[in-house]
């Protein structure tokens, strides 16, 4: 049985695409993304595209889940695509490869498009690739990307266009970006039947959200609750005071405090204290950023302070999070 009755052609394909993987990448993005090209191929009976993976020195690459993806060439030997992808790091700021970083340069110059499948995007910006252009990343990893690269210009949609650049935030936005290209190329019906194939009823478009509605959740439908919950979210780096946050949605502050004890069993400032944590885990797991900057951007005064919210919420310290 031959490799195309699967849809993976081995040549003559009307495009070859490129995956750029790099060291503990995430597998679910990538895969995402190399679903809709083998289904495209299966469903037209032509071949249509044709994908092969590219590694700093072309050798196996290992997940962030543990997994090896085998790569089939190094980034000095790679032929020239179609278009390229780039699998990020689980880590991107970890990421350093100066090789890689002028082959995106010089696949650039060639003026094909190339795409950032979740912390690809911080990979492209790296590359400086990403200059005045649109832009998304994965919504933790937004905050580091803001103060990495003010240069950019990121949105929370699921995924961005602008020129010959197409990024996504990851996850299950991989899929809806290729389902993107894929409409792009062959019409609107192949990539219908794409999606139908995968069982993906809801094709995302370019300006949706990334995240599930605050309701959804929480679980909660109060308006009143939900618009506080807002207000906290976007003011994570400068906490309003709760008198601020009651006063934002024309309640008492003794009104809120009931408000919250009814819907989430807990205290306006314990919920937005536990928003700010964690929000500082998420960057702990995923950024090299300086413990002292993580705590002053989620709205802690000192490190000190931070640390000790820190350890008596999760029993463990911020350092100990990030070994």
């Amino acid at each position: 049985m031959n490799r195309s009755e699967y849809g993976h052609v081995a040549d003559g394909a009307q495009r070859n695409v490129g995956f750029f993987l790099s060291d503990y990448f995430n597998m679910l993005p990538f895969i995402s993304a190399v679903e809709p090209l083998r289904i495209a191929n299966r469903l037209s009976r032509k071949p249509l595209y044709q994908w092969s993976i590219v590694s700093e020195l072309g050798d196996g690459v290992i997940a962030s889940n543990g997994m090896m993806q085998v790569a089939d060439y190094a980034v000095g030997s790679a032929p020239e695509f179609s278009m390229l992808m780039v699998c990020g790091p689980f880590e991107p700021s970890n990421f350093s490869h100066r090789p890689t970083l002028e082959w995106l340069k010089r696949e650039a110059r060639r003026n094909i498009l190339i795409g950032g499948l979740e912390t690809g995007c911080h990979v492209l910006a790296q590359a400086g690739l990403l200059r005045g252009l649109r832009c998304t990343t994965h919504w933790e990893n937004m905050a580091e990307f803001v103060e990495t690269y003010p240069e950019g210009k990121v949105s929370a949609d699921v995924y961005e266009i602008d020129n010959n650049r197409i990024t996504c935030s990851g996850g299950g936005a991989s899929m809806d970006m290729m389902l993107y290209i894929i409409e792009q190329h062959h019409g609107h019906e192949l990539a219908s039947s794409v999606a139908d194939s995968m069982i993906h009823p809801h094709r995302r478009a370019k300006g949706e959200p990334q995240r599930m509605g605050l309701e959804a959740r929480i679980g909660v439908s109060h308006p009143a609750l939900l618009e506080c919950i807002e207000l906290m979210e976007s003011n994570i780096e400068q906490p309003l005071t709760p008198n601020e946050l009651a006063d934002l949605i024309g309640f008492s502050k003794r009104q809120l405090e009931r408000l919250f004890r009814r819907h989430l069993n807990t205290t306006p400032a314990r919920y937005y204290l536990d928003l700010r944590l964690e929000v500082a885990r998420g960057m702990l797991e995923k950024s090299s950023t300086k413990v002292i900057d993580i705590a002053l951007m989620c709205g802690f005064k000192s490190s000190g302070h931070f640390s000790s919210r820190y350890l008596s919420s999760f029993g463990v310290t911020p350092r100990e999070t990030r070994k």
